[in-house]
């Protein structure tokens, strides 16, 4: 996978531009459904990422782009979740984690944050 083009709201991955929250998930690409946590959103300010969404757990590397600013809050039950499942995370800042999935393999999932 190609990833291009990212600035605040919008990315290029493949030739298709998203301008939402994506989810990679061995090579196919979804929408990030951050309903379920928006529950926590008053805890953190901002909606965080948690076990009750859908995460692509099946892989050996999850790599979680925070955001332009690393706004996005990662909830600690995702990082035991990760531990407990031997998933190995890395929390960056999108255009970070975006660097890094331009050299990942077919081993890496990835949520993307694309805004704050």
């Amino acid at each position: 996978m190609k990833f291009q083009d990212y600035s605040f709201g919008r990315i290029q991955i493949d030739g298709t531009t998203y301008e939402h929250d994506v989810i990679v998930d061995h090579g196919h690409i979804r929408n990030r459904k951050k309903g379920p946590s928006k529950a926590f959103r008053d805890a953190y300010g901002h909606t965080p990422l948690s076990t009750a969404e859908d995460i692509p757990w099946q892989c050996r590397r999850l790599i979680i782009g925070t955001g332009a600013n690393a706004a996005l809050p990662v909830m600690p039950q995702v990082e035991r979740e990760a531990h407990d499942r031997g998933v190995e995370l890395v929390i960056l800042p999108t255009a970070e984690a975006i660097a890094l999935l331009n050299e990942a393999d077919a081993g890496t999932n990835a949520i993307l944050h694309l805004t704050c």
